[in-house]
This record gives C-alpha cells, structure tokens and sequence, in this order.
C-alpha cells in the first residue's frame, strides 16, 4: 500500500475525518462543506501519531533542513515530533506578531540564513501557509522553499498561492485518496461521492449549488 494511501486510512480510522453531505460542516472561512478534517485528534493516538512523524520524516530526509518550523497551533506538535526525531532546532510561527513583549512572531531561535521547512497539519486554501513562510522569511531571514503537511484538500486556489509564492508543497495524502478511502469503505454510495468531488471543483459556491438543485 501505498503511503497516501495508508495515511488516509489513518486519519479515517482514527476519526480524524468526518464526512455529512446535509447538513455540511462550516469552515471558520464560512465555506460549506462536506468534509472536515481534524489532525488534532491523532496527537492522541500513539500508534497513529508515529506512523505520521515517520513518513514526514522520511519525506524531510531529501529536503536536507536546518530547521523544523511549525504553525500554530495545530501544526506545533508535529514540528516538535519530527524535530525531536530528526535532532533539530524547532520554531514555530504565530499568525500575527505577538501584541506585547518583543512583538515577535516567530517563537524560538532560528539563526539567519538557515534552510527551513515548515510544517502544516492541513492545507485548504494555503493563507495561513504563505504567511508563515513570509515571516520566516522577512522576521527571520530564512531560506524556505518547501512546505510539507499531513493532507490537502487540493484546492485549486491552494495550488495557485503555491505556485505564485514559489513553494513547494508535499503533503502525505490528499482529498483524493481519502475520498477513495471513504469509498472502499462503503461509508458513501457513487452519487455522494460524486457530490463531495463536486465541491473540491469550487468550494465556496458548492452548497448553494447543491441546494438549489435539492
């Protein structure tokens, strides 16, 4: 097996994701949708939370970092696993300058000039993702190119913020393999799995699409 294919096994073993055509799950975005993925859960699961790092570490091993970053919060525990693994320095990166004391908004040390990857748990539309890498960069005069994470959803407006910003994203599995995992396992029939490919095509207006023709 493959490991897109294995991960997403996991994260749908361990509950990390959920599936509800109607009613869908509301994004902090505000976008409907039909799936919700929730990576904290598999910090929780020992078994689980090794095979991750693992394979993100294996991942990392031709990327050659200086340093592990991570966001917050959610990514914060993985780049603390995979640094520890790997006998790394770790910082992890605030959405926004702290409001007091030094007003940073990278935590820890990091040296300029050191080549750094960082680490996500999700990908949607890559945002959170690109304001990281920014900060890193003008705050903490990183090199970064590379962006790893535990699963995507494969947005288009995700690919193209990546590509605009010169990244390189690398994730363990995708929207894809977990829908054909959801699949096999029977959890939704072919029209439902049709319905939940709709909305990686165009998000923001799936369910009002969905709805009018319901």
């Amino acid at each position: 097996m493959d490991v897109a294919s294995k991960i997403a096994q996991e994260l749908l073993n361990s509950k990390a994701v959920k599936i509800s055509l109607d009613p869908p799950f509301t994004w902090a975005s505000g976008i409907q949708s039909p799936i919700y993925c929730d990576n904290r859960i598999l910090i929780s699961f020992p078994e689980v939370r090794q095979t991750i790092v693992n394979e993100f570490c294996s991942l990392l091993e031709s990327l050659k970092p200086e340093v592990i970053a991570g966001t917050a919060t959610a990514a914060i525990p993985w780049a603390a696993f995979i640094a520890h693994q790997m006998g790394l320095p770790m910082v992890y990166v605030r959405p926004e300058p702290k409001g007091h004391g030094a007003g940073k908004q990278i935590e820890g040390f990091l040296e300029p000039g050191k080549k750094v990857v960082l680490v996500e748990d999700l990908i949607s539309t890559g945002g959170s993702s690109i304001n990281a890498v920014q900060a890193l960069k003008n705050e903490g005069k990183a090199e970064i190119q590379d962006v790893v994470a535990i699963v995507t959803y494969e947005m288009e407006k995700s690919k193209k913020a990546f590509a605009e910003a010169g990244l390189n994203l690398q994730t363990l599995t995708n929207f894809s393999h977990l829908l054909q995992e959801v699949k096999n396992k029977g959890y939704l029939n072919d029209d439902q799995v049709q319905a939940v490919l709709e909305f990686s095509k165009d998000p923001a207006a799936w369910w009002e699409k969905r709805s009018k023709v319901e």
